[in-house]
């Protein structure tokens, strides 16, 4: 394995500009790949952020995890064609990188695998705490497919602390990112994910970020078989995020797939939002752009007997249009 000093990488430390402004690529040969610019960079760290997209391409994108680099890919040459070109742009910014790992993108959910290391040193410690706007989050590039933040969830994360919810409820938690950022500005959290292990890391994110869990409930469960339970004993919450996994199987065998169960999902879910609540739409699934989530969303609210604004988060300025989940925010009346 070939350390990361053989690749010619910028090695002074990045300047702090004014805050986020605008969308800033640069685009670069036939395969259309878009790298920030150094004024971007720049911008994430006057924020505080040391996790975000650097570079997308058709087949591939790039992203950091504060001095670690990942490349994901659906082709061999687009994984070579980035690496070329992250070479390049780390010497023009200039960027300090510590290591680079690379993930392949399969067409199968089952099918995905943890990243490999391609540059670095193998015995440094596959985890790692990363920075959004001052909240640590942890990162482990050993356990799975992800290593632990979506990183196009950012702008919706951050509104959340805008909205500053007494009650969160956080479907399909993941690492309760989400969570940590109500918790941030005083609220109370529900987690539900069918992962232990998953609930485990966002325990420890609450760590990381001097947040006590006592106030906190974390549930291993199938979210579709929570709801339910807690609209019969009444709870309510003024904020709810729903992300779902485009498909997921609990230990029992039922799947969800989210094409066929957001609509009631959803509905489920406005059972226990407060009247002038908010609840996050959000997906990566290719079939359910804005436009299809607002339809689903004005079913579900008719169903309901519910009625609400819409509201559409403002892209993430490392994201070409298009590039990241697609979100709506319901804000009820």
């Amino acid at each position: 394995m070939r350390e990361c000093n053989d690749v010619q990488l910028g090695r002074q430390p990045i300047r702090c500009a004014m805050p986020i402004r605008k969308y800033a690529v640069r685009a670069a040969g036939k395969m259309n790949s878009r790298w920030i610019e150094a004024s971007l960079l720049r911008d994430f760290q006057a924020e505080g952020t040391d996790a975000h997209r650097l570079c997308t391409m058709e087949d591939g994108c790039v992203e950091r995890f504060g001095r670690d680099i990942l490349i994901s890919f659906k082709r061999v040459l687009a994984r070579e064609r980035l690496l070329q070109e992250l070479q390049s742009w780390a010497s023009a910014t200039p960027f300090e990188i510590g290591r680079v790992f690379a993930r392949f993108v399969p067409r199968k959910s089952e099918e995905r695998e943890p990243p490999r290391l391609i540059f670095g040193d193998p015995a440094e410690n596959l985890q790692t705490v990363v920075t959004e706007r001052h909240l640590k989050f942890g990162i482990d590039f050993g356990v799975g497919y992800s290593p632990g933040l979506f990183l196009d969830q950012r702008e919706n994360r951050h509104y959340v602390r805008h909205i500053a919810p007494k009650r969160l409820l956080n479907c399909f938690a993941y690492t309760c990112s989400f969570s940590v950022s109500a918790a941030y500005v005083g609220a109370t959290t529900l987690n539900i994910d069918l992962s232990k292990k998953s609930l485990a890391r966002g325990r420890e994110n609450f760590a990381l970020n001097s947040l006590s869990t006592l106030d906190h409930r974390f549930i291993a469960d199938d979210v579709m078989a929570v709801l339910p339970r807690l609209a019969r004993r009444g709870e309510k919450f003024d904020v709810i995020i729903l992300d779902p996994p485009t498909f997921s199987r609990s230990p029992g065998g039922k799947t969800f797939r989210i094409e066929n169960d957001f609509e009631k999902l959803l509905i489920d879910t406005l059972e226990l939002a407060e009247r002038d609540g908010h609840v996050l739409l959000s997906t990566n699934c290719s079939a359910l752009r804005e436009h299809a989530l607002e339809v689903m969303a004005r079913y579900a609210l008719k169903t309901a007997r519910r009625a609400a604004t819409f509201r559409r988060s403002p892209p993430p300025p490392d994201f070409p249009p298009g590039a990241g989940a697609s979100s709506i925010w319901l804000a009820l009346r």
